[in-house]
């Protein structure tokens, strides 16, 4: 992150996403005298209220300001993109295997050469229609690589692995079925790291992700798309977001006591 003025326009993210929340947001109904009699309905209102923002942070805050710190350092970037809408009948053949032979260990992940595998059958066979989920954010470098993102919870169930890799490459087919020259990168972007200070839990996602080229963990993520130091940068815009909004939080809350 290199500019005040962008720094400025990160926080009117935070916050514009914040107020839209407060003008929407409904709490739960349900009828508890015992937490209302122990901590307060306002601090229950609280807690129902974070609850409800963790399960749209990625969407309301995370990708726009992804895509507006992006955006001064790559040729473009975008959020919810749909990539294409077709792969080839080989290349499903070919994400098939793969995904078979990383659950049997019998190769381990590699994701420049997935991509070279996928590319080489991209438009042979059967082109069929598909459904790949959205993009969470696209960036697009000056030499025209294509950075595909899935943005995470901070701790993905690690079940779903296996599912969030067949994304990935069903995202690299999609694409190379329109251009099979495009150059392209699809990753997992986890927005910080749950752990810290300890290093994120890496070693229970290694049989199934490239950990150097398919999965972004805090600054590793921000600092990508912004340049070094954008982590730190971005923690201290939400930091005077949260105490420029910090009257209007408390007035909020109060309704509910």
């Amino acid at each position: 992150m290199s500019s005040s003025l962008q720094a400025t326009y990160i926080e009117d993210v935070i916050k514009n996403s914040l107020r839209e929340k407060f003008k929407n947001y409904k709490p739960e109904t349900s009828n508890m005298p015992f937490h209302f009699r122990l901590l307060g309905k306002d601090r229950m209102a609280l807690y129902s209220f974070i609850q409800s923002l963790n399960t749209t942070f990625g969407t309301s805050i995370f990708e726009p300001v992804a895509v507006a710190l992006a955006k001064q350092k790559f040729k473009d970037a975008k959020r919810r993109v749909v990539v294409g809408i077709e792969i080839s009948e080989e290349a499903h053949k070919v994400i098939q295997m793969i995904i078979d032979n990383l659950i049997t260990a019998r190769q381990e992940p590699n994701k420049e050469n997935e991509i070279e595998l996928i590319r080489n059958v991209c438009r042979t066979g059967q082109i069929t229609k598909v459904k790949p989920t959205e993009v969470d954010v696209l960036v697009e470098d000056h030499d025209g690589t294509i950075f595909l993102f899935d943005i995470k919870t901070a701790k993905p169930n690690i079940g779903n692995f296996k599912e969030f890799k067949r994304t990935l490459l069903e995202w690299v087919a999609a694409t190379l079925a329109n251009n099979p020259k495009k150059r392209v990168k699809t990753a997992i972007a986890i927005p910080y790291n749950p752990y810290e200070p300890k290093p994120y839990e890496r070693w229970t996602i290694r049989g199934m992700l490239d950990l150097k080229e398919e999965l972004f963990v805090a600054n590793e993520f921000w600092d990508f798309l912004g340049g070094e130091g954008s982590y730190e940068e971005l923690l201290n815009c939400f930091e005077r977001a949260g105490i420029e909004l910090r009257q209007e939080i408390e007035e909020y809350f109060s309704k509910f006591k």
